[in-house]
């Protein structure tokens, strides 16, 4: 059993001031993998002065010395792959393929920032006035459970290209991935004080990152309900905040898809991550005409997808990542026969032979209609609504009428049309013809998927106060 009893700060690994315990209990079969010990407000306040402290030279660093540290930070996490890809397999229950694809992003998200800022402009002549582009202050960074390091990579390497420093919150459930990613970022050799660790709660340490008026600004990632608390409770202190919050998003497969193709990249798409994506294509919204095809094609991909150890590289959907979370998703199961769904594959239970596990069925509605709360909240977990519709009119109406706003999917072989109709949306990212990601690209959600963006030079500008100065 793995005991984390140290979190980060000021460039040391210290014993935390809080006492509280957090068990971390496999998914795949409930054993107990570890206990990691909370930290505080004591803790988080004394992470916040030392990143306030190491704000006063940091911020003054040269491009070429951001680029330097991010190059450590790059080259040190590199190393630690295998442990890292194994650890998520391991703690989280994501699949050998999806570990794989989300370091891989771990490692851009920090090459992007390094091709940005090589470039990047920090001093631009407007009018008679000069604009100074300067480091917000001390970052409070807030990261979830479904791709940890990912998330800490991207906002962290974000954080040090602007010259900010940093306070990191990741989840609690994410301890042991934490805790490698912790180990090479102190041998990465940056300076004390630049990035500060707290393992604990969201009510205590997140909540103490969102009051403190030393912290500048919240980069947080996670449910839009906690999404909101930030926004409220930051304001009192005029925090600068990027929210990159839930999702809905619509999967429209226009009149001239190739269905052989469109069905399995929507199955994909929908059940990504084990269905615990907030950018999962949860509404595949279907010309009427073709329901019947769509279904015996849906039924084909999904009894083509294998469920179970995460650690099988032919595993296309793990477990769900808690207890909590898998009676979550068979909540929103038995609501979609209720009101009135027809289930088409899956259902409530577990697959036969996983039942040690948090593992669901992957579970396909039809005959739904987007008034259903199964197509209006997120699930998080493997469960796809198929909604009808007669025009493509209706379907952009329908992909729209939806509360979020992160993501969307269009599949068609008239890519002039295709692209029309993903301008129409209403989301953040759209992606035609199947999951894409560049990490050059603004990421972001319109609505109450969140505020601000990442990735790029967008995510760079979020992290940066202007001052104009008028000679």
């Amino acid at each position: 059993m793995k005991i984390i009893d140290k979190i980060y700060i000021n460039g040391a690994f210290v014993t935390p001031h809080g006492k509280a315990t957090f068990d971390l209990i496999s998914p795949v079969n409930q054993e107990l993998l570890g206990k990691v010990t909370l930290g505080d407000e004591t803790d988080t306040k004394q992470a916040i002065a030392a990143a306030k402290a190491a704000f006063k030279t940091f911020s003054q660093t040269t491009r070429e010395e951001r680029i330097g540290y991010l190059e450590k930070m790059y080259a040190a996490i590199e190393k630690r792959k295998d442990e890292m890809i194994a650890m998520m397999v391991k703690e989280y229950g994501g699949t050998l393929q999806f570990a794989n694809g989300s370091f891989s992003y771990t490692l851009s998200s920090i090459s992007s920032n390094i091709a940005v800022l090589k470039d990047f402009n920090f001093e631009q002549r407007l009018g008679s006035a000069t604009v100074l582009l300067e480091p917000v202050g001390v970052v409070g960074i807030i990261t979830p459970w479904n791709a940890s390091n990912s998330f800490i990579a991207n906002k962290l390497s974000t954080a040090i290209a602007a010259g900010c420093t940093a306070v990191i919150k990741p989840s609690e459930m994410s301890a042991m991935q934490t805790q490698l990613m912790m180990e090479a970022l102190h041998e990465a050799g940056l300076p004390a004080g630049v990035f500060n660790i707290v393992n604990g709660l969201g009510a205590v340490v997140g909540a103490e990152l969102t009051r403190n008026q030393d912290i500048a600004k919240i980069s947080f990632t996670g449910s839009t309900a906690v999404g909101k608390s930030i926004a409220r409770d930051g304001a009192d202190t005029v925090k600068r905040i990027t929210l990159e919050l839930g999702g809905k998003s619509p999967n429209i497969i226009m009149e001239d898809a190739n269905l052989q193709e469109a069905i399995p990249l929507s199955v994909a798409a929908a059940f990504m991550n084990n269905g615990q994506a907030c950018i999962a294509a949860t509404r595949l919204l279907v010309p009427a005409a073709k329901m019947e095809e769509v279904k015996t094609l849906l039924r084909t991909a999904v009894a083509n997808v294998k469920v179970g150890d995460p650690a099988d590289p032919a595993t296309q959907v793990g477990p769900m990542i808690s207890k909590k979370q898998f009676e979550r998703v068979q909540g929103y199961i038995q609501l979609g026969i209720a009101e009135g769904a027809t289930l088409l594959v899956g259902g409530p239970g577990q697959p036969a032979g996983l039942e040690e596990g948090n593992f669901v069925q992957p579970t396909v509605f039809v005959d739904v209609n987007n008034n259903m709360r199964i197509a209006r909240e997120e699930i998080f977990g493997p469960v796809l609504s198929v909604i009808p519709y007669n025009t493509l009119e209706e379907a952009i109406e329908i992909a729209n009428d939806t509360t979020y706003g992160l993501a969307a999917y269009v599949q068609g072989t008239d890519m002039a049309k295709a692209k029309k109709v993903a301008a129409r949306l209403e989301a953040g990212r759209v992606a035609i013809n199947g999951f894409k990601h560049d990490p050059m690209a603004p990421f972001g959600g319109f609505k109450q998927s969140g505020l601000g963006r990442e990735f790029g030079v967008y995510g760079l500008e979020a992290y940066l106060e202007s001052k104009t100065i008028l000679s």
